[in-house]
């Protein structure tokens, strides 16, 4: 329907012929469901690898390693990994900016060890702005894109 929301409302000019005629309803404050997006400050970083013929068993046995050190991270929310075919994807979210350089601090020298092996083909960094504002240097030599979250809600 276009950008005015519209719900119908019953009419009839006789009690036989009912027609339907559209009242549009107020705009919402995106003022206000962006600002409580923002006060969300978790973090996602979101890379993706190409794994070599032949080296998957190996590069599994990397994604354990680093499930157990996660683990520890107190601002570690979710952590996994996912396949797809010579794809790997790694699933990852934070509690905020800090919560994420933790993490590359905790795992950095695996990680060296792991990029020996897989190439990291794309890396998305997505998070409130203040907090994007934190990693933005610190990540910078991993070339990722940043998206930074407007709207949005969390349970």
């Amino acid at each position: 329907m276009g950008v005015a929301s519209r719900s119908p409302v019953a009419t009839s000019r006789d009690s036989h012929q009912p027609s339907t005629r559209f009242i549009p309803h107020s705009q919402p404050d995106h003022t206000t469901q962006r600002i409580m997006a923002t006060q969300d400050t978790c973090c996602t970083i979101v890379p993706y690898f190409k794994v070599p013929a032949g080296k998957m068993e190996v590069v599994k046995k990397f994604c354990e390693e680093f499930m157990e050190m996660a683990k520890s991270e107190p601002d570690c929310l979710y952590y996994g990994f996912s396949f797809n075919g010579d794809q790997l994807h790694s699933r990852e979210g934070y509690k905020n900016a800090d919560g994420l350089l933790a993490h590359v601090a905790n795992v950095g020298e695996k990680l060296g060890e792991l990029l020996k092996i897989i190439e990291l083909t794309r890396l998305e960094v997505h998070g409130p702005a203040g907090e994007l504002a934190k990693l933005k240097e610190p990540l910078a030599a991993f070339g990722p894109q940043f998206y930074t979250l407007e709207y949005g809600f969390r349970r």
